[in-house]
C-alpha cells in the first residue's frame, strides 16, 4: 500500500530504527517477534536496504485532482477537502481520472446530484507533521467534510507512535472546530508491501497496525470518522496484488486507488448525510454495532473496509467508563463514472482562483 514518499527522502531506509525499536520491544515481550538478538538488527538493516533499491525514489508528481465535478448537475456546490501523502494524491497515475479524489468527487457528485468542489492539498512524502499546513490551504474555501490519507511516512521515517497521534489529533480538531466533517483512511498494513521480506515484513506490519489502532482511537474521540484500511491490504491487495500494485510494487495501481478511494467513499457519503436509506440503521446480521470504542476499532481492524464513527452524547450509555461508537459496514456505492475535474464550473471566483467562499457556504448537504 502507499509509503508517500518525496524525490529526497528514502522510503525505506529509515525503516531500519524502527526494526530495532521493534525488536526492542519484543526482548521485553511485547514486539510478536520471535527471532531476537544481534543477528536479527543486522538482517532487518539488510533487508531494508535491499527493499529500499528495489523500489527506488518516487519520481513526478500526480495529475492535480483539484477542482468542479458534477458537471451540469445542479447546486448548492458540496466542498470536500482532500489532505494526506502520496495515498491521497495517486502518486504513479497518469491520468486525474485515476486519482483518488476525482473517484471520491465523482461518487458524491452522483449520490447527491450536486455540483461538488475538491480541493486537494495531498502531497507526495506527506507526515502528519504536516496536516497542519495543508489544511491552512483547504479552510478558505469552508469545506463541508475533509478526508485525510496519512500515517505511512510517518512510520516511514521513525515518528512515534505518541507523536504521530498527538499530531493526528490536532489536525482533526482544528477541522472539527471549523465544522468540517472528518474521515481519515487509517495507516495501511505495510507489511503486504512486496519488497520486503520476512522478518522486516512482520517489523512493518505490527507498527503500521498499531498506528492504525491508535489513530482511529485519538480520531474518534475528537469527533471524526474512519475507515480501517489495514484490512483492506491483507485481503483485495494481498489476493489481487498483480492488480491493485503499481509497477514499484510499492504504491498501487490505478486499480488500486480506485479500490481504496470506493471503500472510504461511503463513509463520505454519510459525514455529508448522504448516505442511502437502508444504510442508515444499524445492521446486526452484517455485523454493526454500538460498541467500546475499544472494541470497535478491534473489530474494524477484522473486516475490511469497517468504518467507525462517534455516538452522539445523548446516545451514550449512562454509567459506563467506556466511550461507545458505532462499527458499521457500510455498502459500497455502485460503480459510476469518474471525472476529470473542471477548472471552473460558472461560479464566481475570487482573486486567488478559488471557489467564492459565499458559495453554499451556509447550505447544509442535502440528505
Amino acid at each position: 500500500m502507499p509509503i508517500g514518499t518525496s524525490r529526497s527522502s528514502d522510503p525505506v531506509g529509515s525503516l531500519g530504527t524502527v526494526a530495532r525499536r521493534m525488536a526492542a520491544a519484543a526482548a521485553l515481550g511485547g514486539g510478536g517477534l520471535s527471532v531476537l538478538g544481534g543477528s536479527l538488527w543486522g538482517l532487518l538493516v539488510a533487508e531494508a536496504q535491499l527493499a529500499r533499491r528495489t523500489i527506488g525514489n518516487a519520481e513526478g508528481d500526480p495529475p492535480p485532482a483539484s477542482g468542479w465535478y458534477g458537471h451540469g448537475r445542479p447546486g448548492p456546490a458540496l466542498k470536500i477537502a482532500l489532505l494526506g501523502d502520496s495515498s491521497a494524491a495517486g502518486y504513479g497515475v497518469e491520468d486525474v481520472e485515476e486519482t483518488p479524489g476525482a473517484t471520491i468527487a465523482s461518487g458524491v457528485a452522483e449520490a447527491a446530484d450536486r455540483r461538488v468542489y475538491l480541493h486537494s492539498a495531498a502531497k507526495v512524502g506527506a507526515q502528519t507533521k504536516d496536516l497542519q499546513g495543508q489544511i491552512d490551504q483547504v479552510l478558505p474555501t469552508e469545506p463541508h467534510v475533509a478526508v485525510i490519507f496519512i500515517g505511512a511516512n510517518d512510520v516511514t521515517h521513525s515518528v512515534t507512535i505518541k507523536t504521530s497521534v498527538r499530531l493526528l489529533g490536532q489536525a482533526v480538531r482544528r477541522l472539527r472546530d471549523a465544522g468540517v466533517e472528518v474521515v481519515v483512511g487509517t495507516c495501511p498494513d505495510l507489511g503486504t508491501i512486496e519488497p520486503l521480506a520476512p522478518p522486516l515484513k512482520q517489523v512493518a506490519r505490527v507498527w503500521s497496525r498499531r498506528l492504525a489502532a491508535a489513530q482511529a482511537t485519538c480520531v474518534l474521540e475528537h469527533g471524526g470518522r474512519t475507515v480501517a484500511l489495514a484490512s483492506i491490504l491483507a485481503s483485495e491487495f494481498s489476493r489481487l496484488s498483480d492488480l491493485l500494485f503499481g509497477p514499484d510494487r510499492f504504491h498501487p495501481s490505478a486499480a488500486g486507488y480506485h479500490r481504496m478511494a470506493s471503500v472510504v467513499l461511503p463513509t463520505v457519503l454519510a459525514a455529508l448525510d448522504l448516505a442511502p436509506a437502508e444504510d442508515v440503521p444499524l445492521e446486526y446480521a452484517r455485523g454493526e454495532a454500538m460498541l467500546p470504542i475499544d472494541i470497535a476499532v478491534l473489530e474494524a481492524a477484522r473486516h475490511p473496509g469497517a468504518s467507525v464513527e462517534p455516538v452522539e452524547e445523548e446516545r451514550q450509555p449512562s454509567g459506563g467508563r467506556s466511550r461507545f461508537v458505532l462499527l458499521r459496514r457500510r455498502r459500497r456505492q455502485p460503480e459510476t463514472d469518474v471525472e476529470a475535474p473542471n477548472e471552473a464550473e460558472g461560479e464566481e471566483r475570487d482573486g486567488d482562483g478559488e471557489p467564492d467562499g459565499d458559495l453554499s457556504v451556509s447550505e447544509a448537504p442535502a440528505s
